[in-house]
């Protein structure tokens, strides 16, 4: 077991890679006028390919076109203070190919919210790391 300098648990690719498909909702981090912004999503793991449905005009869908986003999920218990943390790095695209929109479709990404949501951004987790609270 390898721990970090603050005591927590360095996790595998593969751990983290599990631990994403343990919770519905996470953070992505991307580039809005120049500047950092974070927005919650929900997302499924596809592979290692994270997949987020939005709507065509959202600024997160303008906003990380083509871009390196970073990913983040955690599951925290503040009561017995364990917990975890993964996140990916990666280049985010739009899905354009009918085909692959079809495929998408079909995943049980739930929608969160009302109206148009037929957009879906594919974050290709190329760089991954993870810690737990041990």
């Amino acid at each position: 077991m390898k721990l970090d300098t603050a005591g927590l648990r360095v996790l595998t690719r593969e751990e983290c890679l599990h631990l994403f498909t343990l919770t519905p909702v996470g953070r992505i981090v991307f580039t809005d006028r120049a500047l950092p912004s974070v927005q919650p999503v929900n997302f499924l793991l596809n592979g290692e390919d994270i997949v987020i449905r939005t709507s065509t005009g959202s600024k997160l869908a303008a906003a990380t076109r083509n871009a390196v986003v970073a990913f983040e999920a955690d599951e925290i218990d503040v009561t017995t203070r364990t917990g975890w943390s993964v996140t990916a790095v990666g280049h985010a695209r739009a899905v354009t190919d009918p085909a692959e929109i079809e495929l998408l479709s079909a995943l049980p990404l739930v929608r969160w919210l009302p109206g148009d949501q037929d957009h879906f951004i594919v974050v290709r987790a190329e760089q991954v790391s993870g810690r737990r609270i041990v």
